[in-house]
């Protein structure tokens, strides 16, 4: 596939942050992170946001930052674990770039993610079993589907030969 844009989709903790940062190095390529970018707007965590306003406010907000990256191209975007989930958000990102999805084992997920609070959706163990077990469906609608207990240097390698750099 020949790309010049690539979104990274995946449950929290598979590592999209990691693999953007590492892919828009080798290839010169802008990285985002959609997350970061709504903390640095609303000069909060995204704990607090939704602490605070509750998941339907973030997910408008995910919502916003994702339609201004549409139109910009050479560019790595490393998703929110819900935001290929919304089926507007997937079929905009479908249509406009290539889609990885880093898949790892919920055991990988939950040995990386702390039930610390820092992730709202990780705290409640049962409940973040059965919230990646439902978003399976979404992201197996991805371009790519990748390993994600790989290493990160592998995965990069296989998504740049996928997309011809």
């Amino acid at each position: 596939m020949n790309a010049d844009k690539l979104y990274l989709v995946g449950f929290m903790g598979a590592g999209k942050t990691s693999v953007a940062k590492a892919v828009g190095r080798r290839i010169g390529w802008r990285v985002e992170d959609i997350d970061h970018v709504i903390e640095a707007r609303e000069r909060r965590w995204v704990a607090e946001i939704f602490a605070r306003d509750g998941e339907p406010r973030f997910r408008a907000l995910e919502r916003t930052v994702l339609h201004e990256l549409l139109p910009q191209r050479q560019i790595v975007i490393s998703t929110g674990g819900g935001t290929f989930v919304d089926p507007d958000n997937r079929a905009a990102m479908l249509a406009d770039g290539a889609v990885v999805w880093l898949d790892a084992p919920l055991e990988q997920i939950i040995q990386r993610v702390p039930a610390d609070g820092r992730r709202p959706l990780a705290a409640d163990r049962v409940q973040m079993e059965q919230l990646f077990l439902a978003r399976q469906a979404a992201y197996s609608q991805a371009h790519l589907r990748v390993d994600a207990s790989r290493p990160v240097p592998e995965n990069v390698e296989r998504i740049l030969e996928w997309i011809g750099y």
